[in-house]
């Protein structure tokens, strides 16, 4: 009886590790950053892309261990970042590069 019990603990515990939620490719990250960030967020805390928006590297920084809230926000972000309908893997790889990015020097 123990083991249905110690299989959901298992699947509980991985669904929750981080690595389980960002699997993605920060390469592929890096292009949809590229592609749909770059215009209101800079690469890097050294430039700006617009006055009201934060560096990916600050966010990535910031927000470093917290996949959860980054694929909460990617997925339903609010005013006035416009919703990107990123797909999960989309956000998973824009979670790997911002990942990467954290740790940047």
């Amino acid at each position: 009886m123990n083991r249905p019990f110690g299989a959901v603990a298992i699947i509980l515990t991985m669904a929750a590790s981080p690595c389980a939620w960002a699997a993605g490719d920060p390469d592929v990250g890096l292009s949809l950053a590229a592609r749909w960030c770059s215009s209101c967020h800079a690469d890097n805390e050294a430039a700006s892309a617009s006055d009201a928006a934060q560096s990916l590297q600050h966010i990535a920084r910031s927000r470093a261990g917290q996949s959860a809230w980054l694929r909460g926000w990617l997925t339903s972000p609010h005013p006035p970042m416009p919703n990107l309908n990123l797909s999960r893997a989309e956000i998973d790889d824009v979670i790997a590069y911002l990942q990467r990015l954290a740790t940047a020097q």
